[in-house]
């Protein structure tokens, strides 16, 4: 088996920052300690670098099938790659939607040829696929997306009897998207009377308003309770929805739990008129105290997990007017950096970064030995270093769009090295694709 030998590196897992050598052995993580002789390993030295485990991103958007212009498994998983993301999670929203276990199978095989980062895909909830819905594996399926709420695909559910069925009947994970549609409609018909079709990206957060998302996740969180339902709501966007959230428990322990997304944590209403469509996503960006409150969310553990949402369009798409221009844009390829530029401000800490980013949505998902830097775990790791500065350009952006919000914007820290499962995926700027990612497996009964 083919050894590699990471000595010298910043080790940043559960909690601490240690100093330490780390040989991987075939897929694993074989030895962890202050000073390993192997003498058939490759050794790379890691001196002045953080090794990370690496990201799990439990919401992206891949587009394929059906969607395939905008994106690919396999474009989108090369740029998960090069920026420290190891796992993702993908959602049903393709077309056709993954509405039969044949169309989420299908998706498997799709990512065993061509993802080079570890894959899950969650089964899709409509208003009449109970049945399929039911047959889900939940120890080889991340969990159920239902959208309680329409965005890109339309899959929205909307009958309250096929939700108290779906929520008392799926015995494993539900993922969220909270919007009330009822009052998007009427926000939408209302902005759209006094400004016609030419109306400001800028009033989308007031269409897609804190009213719309509190009713909707409050919704969720009482069907849950009702019925005993292990949910995870998506993409929290507002201050008041962040108050819903227990921090007194241990993770391992909740039954409720929330994602941040790094464009909720990064942007805020005053960057509509810079980046305007770029930056329309569902839910919307909101105000500057929503952002600085749902910060303060990740921060004392209301909000348990962050990821991306990464949704990409083509650049054509997000030209158009406001009515015309699609929702979503693309984050994977950056997430781990942005998060580090808020730790260079001493924001947060890297320790927080990686229990939100690896450690918790292992936990969360109950994902089979990953997310932790430990012996016998597969070697899901990431070499950072903090003192590299890079500027995004239309030249590195690899997703297949082309286009980042963060164009322009000088990081201070790079991702050097990327393994996955033991592989040398990405090293200083190149890729070794023969050998793909895995799909991701759950301790689950």
């Amino acid at each position: 088996m083919n050894s590699t030998l990471i000595t010298n590196a910043r080790i940043v897992n559960e909690g601490q920052i240690i100093e330490s050598d780390v040989l991987l052995t075939g897929q694993r993580i074989e030895k962890i300690a202050r000073s390993i002789s192997a003498k058939h390993a490759e050794v790379i030295d890691a001196k002045g670098k953080f090794l990370l485990p690496g990201a799990i991103d439990d919401q992206v958007h891949f587009r394929e099938p059906g969607l395939t212009h905008k994106a690919t498994i396999y474009t989108e998983a090369k740029a998960a790659v090069a920026g420290g993301v190891t796992s993702f999670m993908e959602m049903p929203n393709t077309v056709p939607p993954v509405f039969t276990q044949s169309l989420l199978e299908d998706k498997y095989q799709i990512a065993a040829r061509s993802s080079l980062a570890n894959y899950s895909f969650f089964m899709g909830a409509g208003n009449d696929n109970l049945e399929e819905v039911l047959k889900t594996n939940i120890t080889n399926v991340c969990g159920l997306k239902i959208f309680m709420g329409s965005s890109t695909g339309n899959l929205l559910v909307d009958n309250p009897v096929v939700l108290e069925q779906l929520f008392s009947k799926f015995p494993s994970l539900i993922a969220t998207h909270c919007e009330d549609e009822a009052i998007i409609l009427k926000n939408t018909a209302d902005y759209k009377a006094m400004y016609g079709e030419g109306m400001p990206v800028s009033y989308h957060p007031l269409i897609r308003s804190e009213e719309a998302c509190f009713k909707s996740s409050s919704f969720a969180i009482e069907l849950a309770k009702k019925h005993g339902t292990r949910l995870h709501i998506l993409h929290i966007s507002t201050a008041k929805e962040t108050h819903q959230f227990d921090n007194s428990i241990p993770l391992e322990k909740k039954k409720i739990t929330a994602e941040a997304c790094i464009h909720h944590l990064w942007f805020n209403d005053t960057n509509y008129d810079k980046l305007g469509m770029l930056i329309k996503w569902n839910p919307a960006i909101k105000t500057k105290a929503d952002q600085q409150e749902i910060f303060n969310a990740v921060l004392n553990d209301r909000i348990d997990v962050i990821a991306t949402d990464h949704a990409p369009h083509t650049s054509e798409e997000k030209s158009k007017g406001y009515f015309q221009a699609p929702s979503g844009g693309p984050l994977v390829q950056h997430s781990i950096v942005a998060m580090l530029e808020f730790y260079h401000q001493k924001k947060i800490s890297l320790e927080k970064i990686v229990q939100k980013m690896a450690h918790n949505p292992a936990v969360l998902f109950q994902i089979e030995k990953r997310g932790f830097i430990r012996e016998g775990y597969f070697a899901d790791v990431v070499l950072v270093d903090p003192a590299k500065p890079w500027t995004v350009s239309k030249e590195n952006i690899l997703a297949k769009c082309g286009w980042s919000p963060f164009k322009g914007y000088t990081f201070q820290s790079a991702v050097t090295h990327t393994w996955i499962s033991g592989h040398l995926a990405y090293a200083e700027g190149k890729f070794n694709e023969q050998k793909q990612g895995e799909r991701l497996m759950f301790c689950r009964k």
